[in-house]
């Protein structure tokens, strides 16, 4: 006994379902009469009769029942191959590893949330840590880095330009220090200064040079902003996370304070469709928050 085609199958689950042969043929969009020829063809290919006929429509008999209930599940089948298929053909579902800087997590956030309304099959995983993730062995898929332009073989770079980096202040610290006007007056102020052996960001070389007071140290990006916050000094963020954290700012960002960023991606990853459709949302969405 030989079930195919699965087209004659399909025709009599969908009667099934719908109990009229007009029913079956409007979901499947089809002419009436095909849905009728498939099922008689069924019928007589397996020699069973798979529904009683009555004025109203189409009843299932008792084998067309146990053939029906095979038949949705090998639907569904289908159905989830299809999309499986169709998600290997575009590449864009699965893992997907990002990576940055503690401090910079907050401008993908925005992506990420983009990204799972235009593929809701990816799952993005987003990790922020000092350490330099190895793209290499499959730690992520793609970084945004800050600092000196990466120089790791087999590795794309792509420069973004620089991310404005401002001097902000809590509004206790200005109430009890004033409001520097100009970098003479920085002179008279506190300052929330980078850890050793922590990334060196150019603010950090601009500290050094004026051989500013540092009023609390930390290589944690957190620990930074919340001694800001706290007012134990001036501190430095990128434009527009200062005011998200409650600080009002100081000054504007300045080129001597700005950091370098980049868009880097492994060599045999780089053309995959769900790294290319990830690297296209962070330029445009940096674009926008960063114009050159």
């Amino acid at each position: 006994m030989s079930l195919e085609p699965w087209d004659e199958v399909r025709t009599a689950l969908h009667v099934a379902r719908a109990g009229t042969v007009s029913g079956a043929a409007s979901s499947l969009g089809v002419h009436h009469a095909t849905v009728i020829r498939h099922i008689d063809a069924l019928e007589d290919r397996i020699a069973v009769k798979l529904f009683q006929r009555h004025a109203k429509g189409y009843t299932p008999t008792e084998a067309g029942r146990a053939l029906f209930e095979t038949a949705a599940e090998t639907e569904q089948r289908f159905e989830q191959l299809a999309a499986r298929l169709q998600d290997l053909q575009e590449g864009i579902s699965g893992p997907l590893v990002l990576t940055t800087l503690p401090e910079l997590s907050v401008l993908l956030v925005p992506v990420l949330a983009e990204m799972l309304v235009l593929y809701p099959r990816l799952s993005p995983c987003l990790r922020t840590e000092e350490r330099v993730l190895r793209l290499e062995y499959g730690e992520a898929h793609v970084a945004l880095r800050a600092g000196s332009e990466p120089q790791e073989p087999d590795n794309v770079v792509q420069s973004l330009g620089h991310m404005p980096i401002a001097l902000y202040a809590s509004p206790a610290y200005l109430e009890a220090h004033g409001t520097p006007a100009d970098d003479t007056a920085l002179a008279a102020h506190r300052f929330i200064g980078i850890g050793e052996g922590a990334g060196r960001p150019p603010f950090a070389g601009w500290l050094k040079a004026q051989g500013a007071r540092i009023a609390l140290s930390s290589n944690d990006h957190a620990t930074r902003v919340a001694a800001t916050r706290q007012g134990l000094g001036l501190g430095f963020l990128p434009e527009g996370q200062g005011e998200a954290e409650g600080l009002v700012r100081v000054m504007n960002g300045r080129p001597d304070w700005a950091a370098p960023l980049w868009l880097v991606t492994h060599v045999d990853l780089h053309r995959s469709p769900k790294v290319q459709a990830c690297l296209k949302l962070l330029r445009a969405h940096l674009a926008r928050q960063f114009p050159r």
